[in-house]
């Protein structure tokens, strides 16, 4: 069974034993985490939530990305800009889904 789940302002479809890289969510490895806001689970599909589904996991690490280079430049007038930025991520697994 699976589920499509909203978190950090992304979507994910999950399947029990999943591990997957979200938007960093607060909390130590091996704290429980439970995502409320579930959009279909199965054959169900909410208008835009269904209610009362729930999606369990836990915490696996906290790390952050590989870095992305943005880099600016406008050609003949000595103007670049090099800048990067590395997110913030939460590795989490996912133990059970509640539909």
């Amino acid at each position: 069974m699976f589920a499509v789940i909203r978190t950090g302002g992304k979507q994910y479809k999950v399947a029990k034993d999943d591990v997957l890289a979200v938007e960093k969510m607060a909390g130590e490895p091996g704290a429980k985490v439970e995502f409320g806001e579930v959009l279909a689970a199965g054959e169900k599909v909410g208008a835009p939530l269904l209610a009362g589904a729930k999606v369990f996991g836990e915490i696996v690490k906290q790390f952050r990305d590989e870095k992305v280079v943005i880099f600016k430049k406008r050609r003949r007038h000595n103007y670049r800009r090099k800048k990067g930025h590395r997110q913030y991520l939460t590795q989490v697994k996912i133990l059970d889904i509640k539909a």
